[in-house]
């Protein structure tokens, strides 16, 4: 049995939906990001950078693991699925994993907080973000153009990918001049597995966009969570 310690994030999503493509029983354990309970002294013995995701293997003496990256290489190789065994099959998704990591998540999470979160409008951040996360996109949508997934069969650099690039109109990224994207954007999101790594714990990705009063709240949360974050920097 495995603890997921999570939210409803991208970062959150990849795991829960690897969980359920892997079939691995597990215990969801939703932290509310907005009371900073991921910052309690019990998460910081799992997760000492006080982040979701994180794991407890209990089968494996209670064993943690934390950084979504390196949770999803866990599981695969605990499992032997969602990943090649071969030297260079296990690379190509290594590479990809690694590209979400180093490069569609940072950047997508700064377009969300410029765009989204800052209490102020600073143009050229957002522009800059927006326009990294693009670049990004690109970059996949050349790839998938000949590939029908990232790295091969279907694997956890997909998974990664994924959970951020779907969210991209929440950074205010359009991908309609992308269609290798979107195909793979579809094609992985018809999975049942992807569909109910999702509900775990459900995302809150629709009610973002809606305009909606839980809309609302989800933006407020998240501006009082940068700014807490910009005077704990300041030592105000």
């Amino acid at each position: 049995m495995i603890d997921l310690y999570t939210a409803a994030t991208p970062n959150g999503h990849k795991v829960s939906i690897a969980l359920e493509e892997l079939a691995l029983p597990y215990t969801l354990k939703v932290l509310d990001l907005a009371k900073n309970e991921q910052k309690a002294p019990a998460f910081l013995a799992i997760n000492p950078n006080g982040r979701i995701p994180a794991i407890v293997d209990r089968d494996e003496d209670d064993f943690a693991v934390f950084e979504s990256g390196a949770i999803l290489i866990y599981l695969a190789e605990k499992t032997g699925r969602l990943m090649p065994a071969d030297r260079k099959g296990r690379s190509r998704v290594i590479q990809w994993l690694m590209f979400q990591m180093g490069g569609i998540g940072p950047m997508m999470g700064q377009a969300n907080v410029f765009f989204r979160y800052f209490p102020e409008k600073i143009q050229a951040a957002i522009d800059r973000y927006q326009g990294e996360s693009k670049r990004l996109f690109r970059v996949l949508d050349g790839h998938l153009k000949d590939h029908e997934y990232l790295a091969g069969d279907y694997s956890i650099a997909d998974i990664a990918n994924w959970a951020w690039v779907r969210t991209h109109r929440w950074s205010g990224v359009e991908v309609d001049d992308l269609p290798h994207l979107q195909r793979w954007l579809a094609l992985v999101g018809a999975r049942e597995a992807v569909q109910r790594g999702l509900q775990n714990p459900p995302s809150t990705l629709e009610l973002r966009r809606d305009g909606s009063e839980a809309a609302q709240k989800f933006s407020d949360q998240a501006r009082n969570m940068v700014e807490m974050g910009q005077s704990r920097k300041t030592g105000v």
